[in-house]
């Protein structure tokens, strides 16, 4: 009976093992699955806080904003009340109003309207004859109360500008204490628009500024205006703000896109504004989704791995008297791993010939395996680089190192050369341990070469332009500056920038200024003929035109050519005159490198006559040394 009980338990041991290793692996997963979902929670209250943050700070500047406004009216409202509105009267308050520099980017305009809704004076280039703002519902609102607060009114487009505002006003009194009119301040609704692009909250995140009763204001990424006024009113979150608190998380599908949002809503102290600070919950919780898939793959693995050890342990005990044939089958295994791998696998002896290779030697090097054995193991190899591997394998040999990966060029049997990358490792002895050939395992590494080489070159170029950037033209520079010290040849620089491009941006827009800048990188890209020569972005709106082996002459007559060619495109910069074009101002200068001296001398040279060029009336060429006139300059 005791036997028959040892038996039993010898018998149960597998499956007792079993059990334990499955136990264990559900417990690791349940317990990284726990890990990854506390991960996942940290993360979105990590966000929930950011999104707190960023709602009071832009809370503190939209009350700040509306203060500023509220603060102009009140002035306004006393001027009106004292002075009243007869001629003389609205004279001097549009002479105040015109002489007054208020911040045009915060407070668009001042407005003050008679008790008919006529208009009596504005900031505004505008002819007040006829101009009527009686149906506007901030004037019937402020003529048919007698609340002397500020209102702020929905979001309207405005009938000096065009462009949407946000209108803030107060009502002025005659001395009877009847209604006089209107004073009312406008901000751009672009102003927030342009503030809110300043924060990272995500390629999906949205600000949004509305006031109490859910009409939209200020939306983040709203250029065009699409969501201003909308009315959000019936959304979730203003059919239950009654009974919410005044600032909060807040989890919803927005009714605009559809994406599920984390958000944080703030009601003013102050105003009957609300700001909406909100993230795409898919953006949040991206960087936890690519990890916790890292890390749950690991873990899976890792869970694999002790289920197979497990497994493999069981089957070692019940299966304890077939070790022989599982070692058998084992090394079969590892054969077929060698024969069925897409890497070529070579056994290669110490007389550096060829002992054994694997199949994909023929789609590799094109080659019949059967035909490669007892040739030289590096008799393809590009004979520049043959000297290196050849001093790799001899280390190997005598014992210097263990292992060794080399990127090397070998012989196609079909195809013109290829990139092989080979890791190589000493096999020995069994016996005596001593080193007696080496195992090569290559890969065709022909297209991650030329993915390697054309990312090299990108790195080399603008990315805007095409032409070479910042740094390949100071490596060039140095480059040049040495061989021309060296030969004691001449070395010219032109630096070039475009006149009143920052006019031109604001004039046309961005897109057209990238345009512009283009067209002239063609241009120097086109001036920069010999191989030596090199047109670079060198910063903004500023180029260089780096030309070897030219003296000043030579610099002039490119720089001239340059102008010349920009001057047959004619594009169109209203804000430049005389011409009316686009132009340019070149600097240029040319230097025989001597021993003491260095290449920041050439690009300062170059600059000082830029500065000159800009300065003598721009659209002009001034070589350093030159002697100039200058605007204005008197002569004795």
């Amino acid at each position: 009976m005791p036997h028959s009980r040892r038996e039993l338990g010898k018998a149960l041991v597998p499956l007792r093992v079993a059990g334990f290793v499955a136990l264990a692996c559900l417990a690791i997963l349940a317990l990284s699955g726990w890990r990854e979902w506390e991960s996942r929670e940290v993360d979105l209250r990590n966000a929930e806080v950011d999104m707190a943050n960023l709602a009071r700070s832009l809370t503190q500047h939209a009350e700040d904003t509306f203060d500023l406004a509220d603060t102009i009216l009140t002035g306004m409202v006393d001027r009106m009340e004292i002075g009243g509105t007869t001629p003389a009267a609205v004279a001097k308050i549009q002479t105040f109003l015109q002489a007054r520099k208020y911040n045009r980017q915060r407070i668009r305009g001042i407005f003050v309207y008679d008790e008919t809704g006529r208009w009596l004076a504005t900031t505004e280039e505008v002819d007040l004859a006829g101009l009527d703002n009686s149906d506007r519902d901030y004037f019937r609102r402020h003529r048919a109360s007698n609340d002397r607060g500020t209102l702020i009114g929905r979001p309207v487009k405005s009938r000096s500008g065009g462009q949407w505002i946000i209108t803030l006003s107060r009502r002025f009194n005659h001395p009877d204490g009847s209604f006089a009119g209107v004073v009312l301040t406008s901000i751009e609704v672009a102003y927030f628009t342009q503030f809110y692009r300043r924060f990272d909250i995500g390629p999906n995140g949205a600000i949004s500024l509305l006031n109490a009763d859910g009409i939209m204001l200020a939306r983040s990424g709203d250029e065009d205006g699409a969501y201003v006024g909308r009315d959000m009113s019936q959304s979730q979150l203003f059919r239950t703000l009654p009974g919410r608190p005044d600032a909060s998380v807040y989890y919803f599908k927005s009714p605009l896109d559809g994406r599920q949002r984390l958000s944080f809503y703030q009601l003013s102290s102050r105003y009957p504004i609300v700001i909406l600070a909100t993230k795409d919950q898919d953006d949040v919780l991206a960087p936890w989704r690519r990890q916790a898939v890292v890390r749950m793959a690991i873990v899976t693995s890792l869970t694999l791995s002790i289920g197979l050890i497990g497994l493999y342990l069981v089957r070692y005990l019940s299966q304890r008297q077939r070790m022989a044939a599982a070692l058998v089958a084992k090394e079969a295994d590892f054969r077929l791993l060698a024969e069925e791998c897409s890497d070529v696998v070579m056994r290669i002896g110490l007389d550096a010939r060829i002992l054994y290779a694997s199949p994909s030697c023929a789609r590799i090097f094109g080659w019949d395996p059967a035909k490669l054995l007892g040739t030289p193991a590096l008799a393809g190899i590009n004979s520049e680089d043959r000297p290196r591997v050849q001093h790799a394998i001899d280390a190997l040999k005598s014992g210097e190192a263990e292992e060794a990966r080399i990127v090397y060029r070998t012989r196609h049997r079909e195809k013109a050369e290829i990139w092989v990358e080979t890791a190589l490792r000493v096999t020995r002895s069994s016996i005596s341990n001593e080193i007696d050939g080496v195992v090569a395992i290559s890969r065709d590494m022909t297209e991650q070469k030329d993915l390697q080489d054309k990312l090299a070159s990108l790195a080399t170029l603008d990315g805007l332009t095409g032409i070479a950037n910042r740094r390949h033209f100071d490596e060039r520079l140095e480059e040049e500056w040495a061989r021309a010290k060296r030969d004691g040849t001449s070395l010219s620089l032109l630096l070039i920038d475009v006149d009143h491009f920052k006019k031109f941006n604001d004039q046309y827009g961005h897109p057209a200024g990238d345009a512009c800048l283009r067209a002239l990188a063609r241009i120097l890209a086109a001036q920069a003929r010999r191989p030596g020569d090199l047109a670079a972005r060198y910063g903004g709106e500023e180029f260089a035109l780096l030309l070897p082996n030219t003296g000043a002459e030579g610099c002039v007559e490119v720089g001239e050519r340059v102008r010349e060619a920009l001057r047959e495109l004619s594009m169109l910069h209203a804000l430049n005159p005389p011409s009316r074009l686009v132009t340019v101002s070149l600097g240029g200068a040319t230097n025989v490198p001597a021993q003491a001296m260095v290449s920041d001398s050439l690009v300062a040279a170059a600059d000082r006559a830029l500065y000159a060029a800009k300065e003598s009336g721009r659209d002009r060429l001034v070589m350093s040394g030159q002697v100039v006139a200058w605007p204005g300059a008197k002569t004795a």
